[in-house]
C-alpha cells in the first residue's frame, strides 16, 4: 500500500514537473547552454530575452488562461484530464506558441534549427488540439517527444553524433513519463506512444529533411 502511494505521488510529481507548458522553457534553457558552450559567442542579453520570452509566451500566458477557465468553471483542474475541456486551453496555448515562434524568427533572429523547433512545437500543439476532439492523445508525451526531437535537431545542426548516455537519458525520461501517465490511467499505451511520436516528428523532421537536402 505504501509503495503504491509512493508510485502514485511520484507519477503525479512527474506529471507536474514535465507539464507540457513547462517543456519549451526547459528546452530553451538547454539550447542556450549548449550554444554558449559550443560557440562562446552567445550574449547574456539574447539568452535572457529568449528564455524570458519562452517562459511568458509558452508557459505564463497559457497557464493564466487555464486558471481563468478553472475559475469560470469551464475546466476542472490544471491537468485537464477531461478531453472535452481541452479545446479552449489549447487555443490559448497555440496562440502563445505561435507568438513564441514569431519572437524567435523575427525578433531574435534565432538559428534556423531553433526556428524550426519553435514552428514544429506550434504545429504539434495545433495537431494535438485537433486530434483531441476525437481521441485523447497525450499532450505530456507530445511535449517530451518534442524536447527529444529538439535535442536531435540541435545535434544534427552542429554535426555532432549524440552519445549513448545522452540518448539513453532522453529515452529513459520518456519511458518513465509514459509509465507515470499510464499508472495514473490518464491515457492508453497507444495514446502515449502516439503523442511522443507526434512531438518527435514535428520538431526533428523539418530540420533533418533540410539538412539531408542541402547535403
Amino acid at each position: 500500500m505504501i509503495i503504491e502511494q509512493l508510485i502514485h505521488r511520484i507519477s503525479q510529481g512527474l506529471s507536474y514537473v514535465l507539464y507540457p507548458l513547462f517543456v519549451p522553457t526547459y528546452g530553451m534553457m538547454l539550447f542556450c547552454y549548449a550554444l554558449a558552450q559550443r560557440s562562446g559567442s552567445l550574449t547574456w542579453g539574447w539568452s535572457a530575452v529568449a528564455i524570458g520570452g519562452t517562459v511568458m509566451l509558452t508557459c505564463v500566458i497559457p497557464l493564466l488562461s487555464i486558471l481563468l477557465l478553472i475559475k469560470q468553471g469551464k475546466v476542472t483542474d490544471m491537468q485537464i484530464e477531461n478531453a472535452s475541456e481541452r479545446t479552449w486551453p489549447y487555443i490559448y496555448a497555440a496562440t502563445g506558441f505561435a507568438l513564441w515562434a514569431y519572437l524567435l524568427i523575427r525578433i531574435l533572429h534565432a538559428p534556423l534549427s531553433l526556428n524550426l523547433i519553435g514552428i514544429g512545437a506550434t504545429v504539434a500543439l495545433i495537431l494535438v488540439a485537433i486530434i483531441n476532439r476525437r481521441w485523447k492523445i497525450s499532450a505530456h508525451l507530445t511535449g517530451i517527444g518534442g524536447l527529444v526531437g529538439g535535442a536531435l535537431t540541435y545535434y544534427v545542426s552542429v554535426g555532432v553524433v549524440p552519445s549513448w548516455w545522452a540518448l539513453s537519458a532522453w529515452l529513459g525520461v520518456s519511458l518513465i513519463l509514459m509509465y507515470a501517465r499510464l499508472y495514473l490511467r490518464a491515457h492508453t499505451v497507444t495514446q502515449v506512444v502516439a503523442g511522443w511520436l507526434l512531438g518527435l516528428t514535428c520538431t526533428a523532421l523539418p530540420y533533418c529533411m533540410i539538412a539531408y537536402v542541402w547535403s
